[in-house]
Parts: C-alpha cells; sequence; structure tokens
C-alpha cells in the first residue's frame, strides 16, 4: 500500500470538561472513498476540522504530504458575511480563479451574483460547492453535502466525485450517496475510530458483528454495564431489526395501494363505500395551478386515505411545495377542487432548527420547562420521552447552544411528535440527522396512526418509507406511483422509450430517401457506438441484477467479507458504466436525429 497523503497518529481533544476522542489514529490515501459515521453529538464535524487543521488538538501529530491540499465543505458555510455568493465563493483560503468557480457553478445551476442574504439553503449548498470544489483539492472532506440539494444536483454531485482523482472523506445521511460512492468507512464511536475496507453498503452488516462481539464480553460485566450496552448498542440493532419488518408490512400497504391506482396514477375508489368514505383524509380532483403563464400543476388527480405515507420528489423549483400547499389548503387551485376530512388536524415539521434559542434549555424546548410532558394526549416525564428519541436522559438541562445541528433536528422532531394530530407534514425531515435517528425516524412515522406527507431528496428514506411517490418533473404533469422513488424512477425508465425505440424513431424511413450534404453523418465510431450501446446497455443491467442477487444474501458479509467488498465494487463500476453508456448513446441518438431531419 502506498503511503497516505495525510495521516493522524494519538488524536485527542478535550471539549468542556472531558475527552471528546482520544487516541485516534487515522490515515488517508490519494484515493481513498470513506464515509465517516458516528451518532449526531459524537464529534463527526470536529473529527472533520481537525483532519483539515481548522482546529488544533490537545494531543496527536498530524502529518501531510508536501503540496496537498485539503479543502473542508462546511454544513454550514458563513454565507452571510458577504455580499454576494461570488463574494463567499472566491473567498476562500485558496482562492479559487475566478473561472473555475464559475464553470462549476454553471454546472450545478447556481447563479453567483444573487445577494448571500436572501439566498435559500439550497443555494447556498449550491455555492458553497462551487468554491470548494473549484480549489481542486486532493483531500476533499464533505460535511453532509446534500443537504437542501435537489435530486438534479445530488446526482450531478455523485458523477463528479465519481471522476475525481483525489481522495474524500464524507459525513452524510443519505444512504444511496454513500453506498454509491465509498469504499471504506471510518466509525466514530464512544471516543474510538474504527475502519474497515467496506464501503458503507457493508456498514451495518459489519457494526452488527461488532455489537455481537461486545455483548459477548459484555457477559463479564456486572449487570448495571450490561443494561447500560443493551441501551447503547443493541437497542439499534433490534430497532434495524423491526424496521425489516415494517419494510415487510410497507410492501404490503404499496401492493394494496398500487390495486387502487389506474395506470395513468390517479385513484380509482368507488366513493360508495362507505369503508373509503370514512378513510378519505384529502381528495383531488383535476386541480391546475399556475404562475403567470408557467402551468405548475396540471389535472392532478389522487385520493389519500387515512395511514397513507406520501412521497414528493422533484427538482428544485417543479411545484413540490406548490402542491404540498394545495393538499393542506394553505393556497387554492385554480382550478379543480380539494376536499379535507373536516377532522383533518395537522402538524408540519419543517427545517426550524436554527429558530430553536441557543440559551434554552432541553426541558424548556419539550415541557416548558417541567418534568412532564404530554405525548398525544398521554403523560411521559421528559427524561424517559428523551430516552425514546436516543439522547441521554442527563441533557435534560443542557442549552440548545451546546447541541449539535443533528441534535437540534432530532429535539425538534421529538417536540412536534408529541402534539395530538392525524396528519404529519415533513419538509426535508432527514438534513442533520444521523443514520440511527433516520431508523428511529422511519420506526415512528411507520407507527403513527394518521397520514404522513413528506418532501425529500433522500432516495433511501422515501424507499423504506412511502407508500406512494408524487414525482414532478417541472411540466405540470405529476406522476403517482405505488412505492418509493426506486418505483418512480423505474416507470420513467418504463414510459420513456427504450434507446432501440430511440434508434428507429432516429433513423430516416427507408420510403423517405433524402439527399444530404456528405459531411452530414456521423463519425464511423460514433455510428459504432450508436448501434452497439444498446446491448451493452442490457449486458450491464443484467451484470447489475445477478450481483445485486448475490449481496442480498444476509449472511454474505460474516461468511466472506472480501466477496461483499468485490460486489459492492462491482456494482458501483456496473451502475457507473451504464449511466455512462446511457448519456453516449442519447447524446448520440440526438445528434443522428438532427442530421436525419
Amino acid at each position: 500500500m502506498s503511503a497516505p497523503v495525510l495521516a493522524y497518529e494519538n488524536l485527542g481533544l478535550v471539549q468542556g470538561s472531558g475527552w471528546l476522542f482520544r487516541g485516534l489514529d487515522l490515515f488517508v490515501g490519494a484515493r481513498d472513498r470513506l464515509a465517516l459515521i458516528g451518532r449526531n453529538g459524537a464529534g463527526k464535524t470536529t473529527l472533520l476540522k481537525c483532519i483539515a487543521g481548522m482546529i488544533e488538538t490537545d494531543e496527536g501529530r498530524r502529518t501531510i504530504q508536501p503540496g496537498t491540499r485539503v479543502v473542508l465543505l462546511e454544513q454550514d458555510p458563513p454565507v452571510d458575511r458577504f455580499a454576494t455568493l461570488r463574494d463567499f465563493a472566491l473567498a476562500a483560503p485558496d482562492a479559487p480563479a475566478p473561472h473555475e468557480v464559475e464553470a462549476i457553478a454553471s454546472q450545478i445551476g447556481i447563479d453567483l451574483d444573487m445577494p448571500a442574504a436572501t439566498a435559500s439553503g439550497g443555494e447556498r449548498r449550491r455555492a458553497a460547492i462551487a468554491r470548494a470544489l473549484a480549489q481542486a483539492p486532493d483531500v476533499l472532506l464533505l460535511d453532509e453535502p446534500t443537504n437542501h440539494l435537489d435530486l438534479a444536483a445530488i446526482e450531478w454531485l455523485e458523477e463528479w466525485l465519481g471522476r475525481y482523482a483525489g481522495a474524500f472523506i464524507a459525513i452524510s445521511h443519505d444512504r444511496t450517496f454513500l453506498t454509491r460512492l465509498t469504499r471504506s468507512s471510518l466509525w466514530l464511536d464512544r471516543g474510538s475510530l474504527r475502519r474497515a475496507e467496506i464501503g458503507f453498503g457493508g456498514f451495518e452488516a459489519w457494526t452488527e458483528q461488532v455489537y455481537a462481539e461486545e455483548a459477548r464480553a459484555a457477559e463479564k460485566l456486572d449487570a448495571k454495564l450490561k443494561l447500560e450496552l443493551h441501551w447503547l448498542q443493541r437497542g439499534v440493532t433490534a430497532r434495524r431489526r423491526r424496521n425489516q419488518g415494517r419494510l415487510a408490512k410497507l410492501n404490503d400497504m404499496r401492493a394494496a395501494r398500487a390495486a387502487m391506482l389506474g395506470p395513468a396514477g390517479t385513484a380509482k375508489l368507488g366513493l360508495q363505500n362507505d369503508d373509503v368514505k370514512t378513510r378519505m383524509v384529502i381528495e383531488a380532483d383535476g386541480v391546475a395551478k399556475s404562475y403567470g403563464a408557467r402551468a405548475v400543476i396540471r389535472d392532478f388527480s389522487l385520493r389519500i386515505q387515512r395511514g397513507d405515507r406520501i412521497g414528493v420528489v422533484g427538482a428544485n423549483g417543479t411545484g413540490k411545495t406548490t402542491l404540498l400547499k394545495l393538499l393542506t389548503g394553505e393556497i387554492e387551485p385554480d382550478g379543480g377542487t380539494v376536499n379535507r376530512a373536516r377532522t383533518l388536524d395537522g402538524v408540519v415539521i419543517d427545517q426550524q432548527r436554527k429558530l430553536l434559542d441557543p440559551d434554552k434549555r432541553v426541558r424548556d424546548v419539550l415541557a416548558d420547562g417541567g418534568d412532564w410532558i404530554e405525548v398525544r394526549g398521554h403523560k411521559k416525564h421528559v427524561q424517559g420521552y428523551l430516552k425514546e428519541f436516543l439522547f441521554e436522559p442527563g441533557l435534560v438541562d443542557a442549552k440548545i447552544g451546546t447541541l449539535s445541528g443533528g441534535e437540534r433536528s432530532r429535539l425538534l422532531l421529538a417536540r412536534e411528535f408529541a402534539r395530538r394530530s392525524n396528519l404529519l407534514v415533513l419538509d426535508e425531515p432527514t438534513n442533520d440527522l444521523d443514520l440511527e435517528t433516520l431508523d428511529l425516524l422511519q420506526e415512528v412515522i411507520a407507527d403513527y396512526e394518521g397520514t404522513v406527507l413528506i418532501v425529500s431528496h433522500d432516495r433511501d428514506f422515501l424507499d423504506r418509507t412511502v407508500t406512494i411517490t408524487l414525482g414532478l418533473d417541472g411540466s405540470g404533469k405529476v406522476d403517482v406511483v405505488a412505492g418509493g422513488y426506486e418505483d418512480w424512477v423505474r416507470k420513467r425508465r418504463q414510459s420513456a422509450p427504450s434507446p432501440g425505440e430511440r434508434g428507429r424513431r432516429a433513423a430516416p424511413p427507408a420510403a423517405e430517401p433524402r439527399r444530404r450534404d456528405a459531411r452530414a453523418k456521423l463519425s464511423y465510431k460514433d455510428q459504432r457506438d450508436l448501434d452497439l450501446l444498446p446491448a451493452r446497455v442490457e449486458e450491464l443491467e443484467a451484470l447489475i441484477a445477478r450481483d445485486e442477487a448475490a449481496l442480498s444474501d444476509p449472511d454474505l458479509y460474516a461468511r466472506d467479507p472480501a466477496r461483499f467488498a468485490a460486489l459492492t465494487r462491482a456494482i458501483e463500476q456496473a451502475r457507473a458504466e451504464r449511466d455512462r453508456a446511457e448519456e453516449r448513446w442519447l447524446a448520440l441518438a440526438e445528434q443522428a436525429e438532427a442530421l436525419a431531419g
């Protein structure tokens, strides 16, 4: 193995009255793709800043190869200090060339002349990405890079990182992002750091193995320590196993809803059925909404029942927020009708964690300073309720300002889920949450007796949570699909013409030969790619399906971790090659069509 480009030996940092972590050893190779995983509050962001050289540690020695450029993409970049996003992007420590920043900004879709004070979270995130990538880093440190990004921007970033020649360490709640890109994992847990040469796809299997080994060692401990170990560790394992059962239940619910949806994606339930009448929560019929000359929503119809979990997906600006406001009654449609049950009582959980007063205590936020909180009509002790949301009970008197961003988001969820309601509206609920809290959130949503509307760009979260996906592409049409994000993507692929069909459409009709300039044709190589790429795409799809089937063996990692890692890498490489082949073929098909016409 080649020498690392960056390393830290015996790293230790004091925070407050004790050590946040101590005795950490880590190294970063020139082409490492590392996932940094740990609970909210474990110190992941702080560790990244130590690696970047932004925090002076109390112990340890940092070594870095001469000329190595380390760049940190911060979770909350200090954009407000600047007049425009351009001023922010050009103010980096190793200030990038303006044309480099502009090139990346144009690809990711951000106007850098926008005033920083009025920029949205997504616009600020895009500017921060342009600033970080334009510095040509050798080691890129990514702290929640997909926060506030829409699906198109996330996929662009995944493609860029797939081509990136340097090393990166990523903190992210986005399981799909980590699974596609990482090849090794760093696990920050209870002040220690473990490393496994396996991507995030094998992380949970690895941690299950570690927990099993610790459980065996715990047999030698006294009962109190074993109890604490059970709560801290095995509770996570049990939650994941329960969520596996809930996934099976979710698939049954999706199948039932698919039977109720017509081929065009609109509900075909008969209102004469008394059960349907009593279960109907929201009914949209022929709904349309425009802003100026632009139709944001066109002819949208759906009956939402009690217990439905509805996911809303689409790029920024396609109308997700408008659709949500139409369904909840915040705005009225231009055409059609939206009827809601008279007893509908909704709670909206959005990205409000910055509005929490940093000087208030946790008990002030949850229980108005008292010891008891009313949770959907039942009284619970505030410390016991905190434990349900993975907080140490002793944090009840901690100031909000001492909590991490993820802990604040989790506290907000705890407060809002306590309220009595039969409709939950969740706006990007996964931002800043750790993976264990995401498991908990899935559990709480699955057990919720009412209806849930979720706007999210977290593909894996939607696949694990929702029964129906509403997909918007900006044309005004709303796809209604029984299932999660991947089901929506699959439907779009099925409804789009296949490469072979596109090729036949692109070819000029034999009965109508046309004279063209001899130069107006594809080159030999381009024509050959146009002819052969569809078969290659099909071959790659078959390889991916074969390897995914092998990877689905639940005992594979424990039995043969090397094969598990090899299969994970092979799937990632095949997916990347398939995507490149599809993009290349589509560009050639469009070129051939233009030449033919």
